[in-house]
């Protein structure tokens, strides 16, 4: 027990879990993940999918959420450095449409866990990544949402992006400062801002 400490964020629901590290002359040791001492820390979630993602530098991954069934994510970088962002879309919450973001790299090996009821998406920072996360929930086809990157309305600090927002979510004219381009899914510059997509306090 007492092999990883919680930190709560400003936005509830959100927290960075940072695991104790064993090492030595031969490398290190830790525990990435363990039950007994999330439910002694206040979280009781219950994952059920493990996935995992490469990415390269100025790739920008969300913002992803489920409608339907809505997943918790417990996110760390195993390779590289992300820049990592939860958006509340819980409807009646005081710090809807509001944002937090966490650097997770290899070194800092921290963790965020983002509940249910928020939109995700990280960049890469480094020249590649490898991402991993935990859910609560199984993927469903079809149940996929979004919202656009650059939501002027939401206002995130993506760090290391740079260019003028031009009234969607295409990553046209963004780069990060050492000129590399931002890259982005077709469908994740089609997502509509959190005013369009309608839902309220």
């Amino acid at each position: 027990m007492g092999q990883i400490k919680v930190t709560k964020c400003p936005i509830e629901g959100l927290y960075v879990i940072e695991p104790t590290v064993h090492g030595d002359s031969r490398g290190y040791f830790m525990e990435t993940y363990n039950q007994n001492d999330m439910r002694e820390a206040g979280l009781n979630m219950n994952f059920v999918q493990d996935n995992q993602s490469m990415s390269v530098k100025g790739v920008l991954r969300g913002l992803h959420f489920q409608k339907q069934y809505p997943q918790g994510k417990l996110v760390r970088v195993i390779s590289g450095r992300v820049f990592d962002v939860a958006v509340d879309l819980r409807k009646g919450s005081e710090t809807y449409g509001k944002w937090h973001g966490v650097e997770l790299t290899a070194e800092n090996k921290k963790q965020f866990y983002i509940s249910e009821g928020f939109a995700h998406g990280f960049l890469v920072l480094s020249d590649t990544a490898e991402f991993c996360y935990k859910c609560t929930d199984f993927y469903h086809p079809g149940d996929e949402g979004g919202l656009a990157w650059n939501d002027p309305a939401i206002g995130i600090d993506w760090m290391d992006v740079h260019g003028v927002y031009g009234g969607t979510a295409l990553a046209k004219g963004y780069a990060l400062s050492d000129g590399t381009p931002l890259i982005l899914s077709e469908k994740d510059q089609k997502w509509m801002t959190i005013k369009c997509k309608g839902d309220k306090k």
